[in-house]
Parts: C-alpha cells; sequence; structure tokens
C-alpha cells in the first residue's frame, strides 16, 4: 500500500527542515473516498511534504481507500480523528466514486462547511468543485470544474479554460492534468512565492 512516508521516502524529514527552517507550521488535510483520482490526491500531497508542510490523508469510509485507478491507500487517520484546530486546509480531489463518497458523507460535508465559515481555506479540483457549489459555498465566486460539469457549479462564475482559479479563501482546479500547478499553488498560499518556486525547481516542473 502506498503511505505519505512512501512518498516523501526520497525527501527526509532533516533536508526539509534544512531546506525551509521550520519542518511543519501547518497542517492540511486531504478527504479521500474509494474511487479518488491517485494523482490528483497524491501529487498535490508531495508536493507540500516537499514545502515542509504536514498532509495528512483522510478516510472518508476507513483507512483504507482504494483510487479510482485500484491503487490501495491506507489513510493517515479517518474523518473522526480530524483535528479540526490545527487544521489550515481541506483538500477535496476528483474522480467521481471519491466525490460520490464524500458528498454522501455527513461528517465529512459538515467539516467542509465548518471549514468554510471558519475562513479556512477548502480547495477541490476536477469534479470535487461540484460539491462546494452544491453547499452553495462558490454562490458568485469564480471557480473552474471538469469541463463539461459547468452546469453542476449552479451559481458559480465558471472560468472556463482555465487550470486555476483562486477566489477568497477557495480554490478550484481543473483537472488530473492540473495537479501540480494545484499543489504548488497550495504551497504559494500557505507558504509564500518562494517556497512555490523552490518545490517547482526542485522536482523540475515547468507548466
Amino acid at each position: 500500500m502506498i503511505t505519505l512516508e512512501w512518498l516523501a521516502r526520497a525527501d527526509s524529514g532533516r533536508d526539509r527542515e534544512r531546506a525551509y527552517g521550520r519542518k511543519y507550521f501547518v497542517m492540511v488535510y486531504i478527504l479521500l473516498g474509494d474511487g479518488f483520482e491517485t494523482a490528483e490526491a497524491l501529487v498535490p500531497a508531495d508536493l507540500m511534504r516537499r514545502a515542509g508542510i504536514k498532509v495528512s490523508l483522510v478516510g472518508v469510509d476507513g483507512k483504507r481507500v482504494v483510487s479510482g485507478q485500484g491503487i490501495a491507500v491506507e489513510a493517515d487517520v479517518t474523518i473522526q480523528e480530524v483535528n479540526f484546530e490545527d487544521l489550515e486546509l481541506l483538500m477535496l480531489p476528483g474522480g467521481l466514486g471519491g466525490v460520490d463518497v464524500i458528498a454522501k458523507s455527513i461528517p465529512a460535508i459538515t467539516l467542509i462547511q465548518k471549514c468554510a465559515e471558519a475562513g479556512k481555506w477548502v480547495t477541490a479540483i476536477c469534479a470535487a468543485p461540484t460539491i462546494l457549489a452544491h453547499q452553495g459555498l462558490l454562490d458568485r465566486r469564480n471557480a473552474i470544474v471538469y469541463p463539461g460539469m459547468e452546469e453542476d457549479m449552479y451559481s458559480a462564475i465558471v472560468n472556463v479554460g482555465k487550470k486555476i482559479v483562486r477566489d477568497g479563501r477557495f480554490i478550484t482546479a481543473q483537472a488530473a492534468g492540473s495537479s501540480f500547478e494545484f499543489g504548488l499553488k497550495m504551497i504559494e498560499v500557505l507558504r509564500g512565492e518562494d517556497a512555490a518556486e523552490q518545490v517547482r525547481q526542485s522536482v523540475h516542473y515547468n507548466d
């Protein structure tokens, strides 16, 4: 099974601490349900870990979660174990199966709404922005969603053709192909442009 420890194996905590000063200072939680899009969850998780951000994968229906591509992941915590006080950013990956699991989970929806009310960062990619739209969180806000799902965004202002859209404390991204930009944008808002650029260069990513 893939864990974040496996993803971060080549990038030791000592190296991150030396590069960024403080090893961690914010907590990101990524909600996972069976059928989630692998790249949309794990690429941003990997990039944020490289920036010294503490990231926890959250199993909505238990710790063992299987992606839409058949990759089994052991989540770090269940949704009942999320520490809201430490939470700085909540991320929702796409994948229709995973999105459906999140949308039907009362604890997940409650957490999303609580984050929005508290002014915490809420981010979503691919089909996941529709969850935010259905909760009224993107009303009259700029956003993006997987092409063809624009009508499911209700009163959101869909920025067709954009890969990443930020409006206030919400960040939305288009699809799996935007996973690197999505991860880097979250690093930017949490740790600054310099940190995002440093990670971009370290993985030799050119958009």
